[in-house]
């Protein structure tokens, strides 16, 4: 039996009023060696703003994505909303039906283990979006997400951010707008993600990527790391560090990936320069 899901994750249980600081990890040290040195790309300037001028949160749905991509970023920035600042959230689907996290397809034990997630606007809303996410999921394999698509392509000029976690970045090339900017993904769905972006200057290892406007991350909970980063960006390290100690995470750098090696994905010759 299907059900709805709360964004109200927890709130209860959590201090938000103080909460002590821990030890960050010091920069990680990647694991891999090179016979040359790597193709260093510099990573365009991220937007000059602070955090009071991103208000507008647009998540999109479609069927089969995976719960963390979207909920994970969501639970640190709904904590940023109650102890900080207003935020607005917009969860945007192709029509208002509640989209399932079913899979497509393969279902060989016919489980019903599978939520839904209510939109609250469509790709015909006229939003103005400041930050736009878009997960990943079984669902990214989809060929049939021509809407999907169509609205990156379309708000990606408009938004201030575009954040992909984990093969949301394949949705994301698939609609051109990663071409000739550094990205990752997911390095189990490796092989599959950069030939939907083949223009895409993807980057292995990297737990997440900073290229300007489009902030991606490797495999699902890496967008945990990838909002503590974005958080400590644009309201400052103390606020990052805060937030994360309250759900007792400790960020990832950048640099801290040891799935590409777990998968045997050979690092990339584009890598961001320092």
């Amino acid at each position: 039996m299907k059900f709805s899901i709360s964004l109200l994750i927890g709130l209860s249980l959590l201090n938000f009023s103080s909460a002590s600081t821990i030890t960050r990890p010091k920069a990680h040290v990647p694991y891999y060696s090179r016979d040359a040195e790597p193709t260093c790309i510099t990573p365009g300037i991220v937007p000059n703003i602070t955090g009071s001028q991103i208000r507008n949160v647009g998540v999109i749905l479609f069927q089969a994505l995976d719960m963390i991509d979207v909920f994970g970023p969501l639970d640190p920035l709904q904590i940023l909303s109650l102890t900080v600042q207003q935020l607005n959230l917009h969860l945007i689907a192709e029509t208002l039906e509640p989209v399932s996290t079913a899979p497509l397809a393969m279902n060989k034990f016919n489980s019903s283990f599978f939520p839904t997630i209510p939109p609250t606007n469509t790709f015909n809303d006229d939003l103005d979006l400041d930050l736009l996410i878009v997960p990943g999921g079984p669902g990214a394999r989809n060929p049939n997400l021509q809407a999907v698509t169509d609205y990156i392509a379309k708000m990606y000029p408009k938004v201030k951010m575009l954040m992909t976690i984990c093969t949301g970045a394949g949705v994301a090339a698939r609609s051109g707008v990663l071409d000739e900017h550094l990205a990752t993904t997911n390095k189990n769905a490796w092989a599959t993600m950069k030939e939907m972006g083949p223009r895409v200057n993807w980057v292995s290892p990297a737990r997440y990527v900073i290229d300007g406007k489009v902030w991606s991350s490797s495999g699902v909970t890496s967008g945990l790391d990838l909002i503590f980063a974005f958080i400590g960006t644009f309201w400052g390290a103390e606020q990052s560090e805060r937030i994360a100690s309250i759900i007792e995470h400790v960020p990832r750098v950048a640099t801290d990936d040891p799935f590409s090696k777990h998968f045997n994905i050979t690092p990339t010759d584009a890598q961001p320069c320092p």
